[in-house]
């Protein structure tokens, strides 16, 4: 009988160790409470795999969202003069879009004003001058326009505003919208607010809702004359093809300016806000890494007690002829399989809830009738859900290695037993 079992089981992770593992990992009645763990750890590291997967891909989501959503309406370096302004503008801006590696410059013209329309007394807004040309290239914009043209974009015949804005003030495409602001015609007696109307002649939704609701895009020339900047722009913004190398064309955009000029990029104009969303990142992994860590030791408590009731099956084993490494990997492989098991019932898990992530964000805002992830707190419209390959397999190897490692001791301790002392154990 030995060298039946010893010719069977010869190799390591042989199918006779495999049968063995398999045999212990099915209920029996009086296995039950082993059972109960066993699935318990299976339950913990599916879900531990699953939420470490879902809460990495919406964060890389709102990371990469919010990123594509401020880049695309602001440039990725600004170029401000350090004495007066920008009166020769258009041939700068030229200089700039001669530079190996810039898409387009846009000179910009600035201003904080009060805007009313027909149900709202006023919300604070932050108009933006450029020319037409220049707010066709910005496709964030231009290829965002729900309602309206930018035919109407020149001179006085029209502003383009938010959709949140126009929703909040009452209006739509052809009403006046009416803007207020405090730098107005200085006279004998002082400025005195300078209050104007223009009409609207588009609507575009960026799908982030503080520009939706804030932003509102003028033509240059007027806006030169209503922020009394006539002929000049107070500032050029630069878009680039990799906004990760913007440091390398500092040099460059420095020199085709030809004036001492301050330049900004967007990393320093937006540090604050994803160094918070870069370290809220990290410190969610490893809270949730500790969701796995948890059910990897239930594998320890459910294995110590399947070898404390197989305590005759090891002194059998051990009398045909099964070495202790052979004892070892039968459970080492027991509670590993829990742990693989689980972890791919995890990452599929995971996947399925990321492809649909909004539509389940929509169906619990309607099964407790409130706005899960409002966007007036989180910016966006929709909850964004980007799984990174790299970071998916690394969750995976960590939920592996962690579930081998728990199964180890209590493998070496069954190893250990010889036949009498396992009679005992029992």
């Amino acid at each position: 009988m030995s060298e039946a079992v010893s010719k069977k089981g010869a190799g390591p992770f042989s199918g006779f160790e495999r049968m063995v593992a398999w045999r212990y990992l099915r209920s029996k009645r009086k296995e039950t409470v082993i059972s109960v763990i066993s699935m318990i750890s299976f339950i913990g590291i599916m879900l531990g795999v699953a939420t470490l997967i879902i809460v990495m891909a919406v964060m890389n989501g709102f990371r990469a969202e919010l990123l594509d959503r401020i880049l695309g309406i602001n440039g990725h370096l600004i170029v401000q003069p350090i004495d007066s302004g920008l009166d020769d503008y258009e041939e700068i801006a030229a200089r700039f879009n001669g530079i190996a590696g810039v898409r387009y410059a846009i000179p910009l013209v600035d201003g904080q004003v009060l805007a009313s329309g027909r149900r709202s007394a006023g919300t604070g807004a932050m108009v933006r001058g450029l020319r037409a040309e220049d707010l066709q290239r910005m496709e964030s914009i231009s290829g965002n326009i729900i309602d309206g043209s930018l035919d109407n974009f020149q001179g006085d015949q029209g502003v383009v505003i938010g959709s949140r804005m126009a929703q909040s003030l009452g209006l739509a495409v052809g009403d006046p919208i009416t803007f207020a602001s405090a730098d107005g015609d200085v006279t004998p007696f002082g400025t005195t607010p300078r209050v104007k109307s223009y009409p609207v002649a588009a609507i575009f939704q960026l799908g982030m809702s503080e520009y939706d609701a804030s932003v509102i895009f003028m033509p240059m020339e007027e806006a030169q004359l209503f922020f009394n900047s006539d002929g000049v722009a107070q500032s050029i913004e630069l878009f680039v093809d990799n906004p990760d190398m913007v440091d390398q064309l500092r040099p460059a955009v420095e020199d085709a300016a030809m004036r001492p000029v301050f330049l900004t990029d967007w990393r320093q104009r937006n540090q604050t806000f994803f160094s918070a969303l870069q370290v809220e990142r990290n410190v969610m992994f490893m809270i949730l890494t500790l969701i796995v860590l948890v059910a990897a030791l239930n594998i320890i408590s459910g294995l110590f007690m399947l070898v404390k009731d197989k305590g005759r099956d090891i002194a059998i084993l051990r009398t045909m002829g099964a070495t202790s490494g052979a004892v070892m990997r039968i459970f080492f492989m027991t509670g590993a399989a829990i742990g693989v098991v689980g972890t791919l019932a995890g990452v599929v898990l995971g996947v399925i809830v990321c492809m649909n992530v909004e539509l389940i964000r929509q169906f619990f805002s309607w099964l407790s009738g409130t706005t899960l992830f409002n966007p007036e707190l989180y910016f966006l419209s929709q909850l964004p859900a980007r799984m990174d390959i790299a970071e998916t397999i690394s969750v995976v190897l960590m939920a592996l290695v962690l579930s081998f490692l728990a199964t180890l001791f209590p493998a070496w301790r069954a190893a250990k037993l010889d036949p009498v002392d396992a009679l005992r154990y029992e």
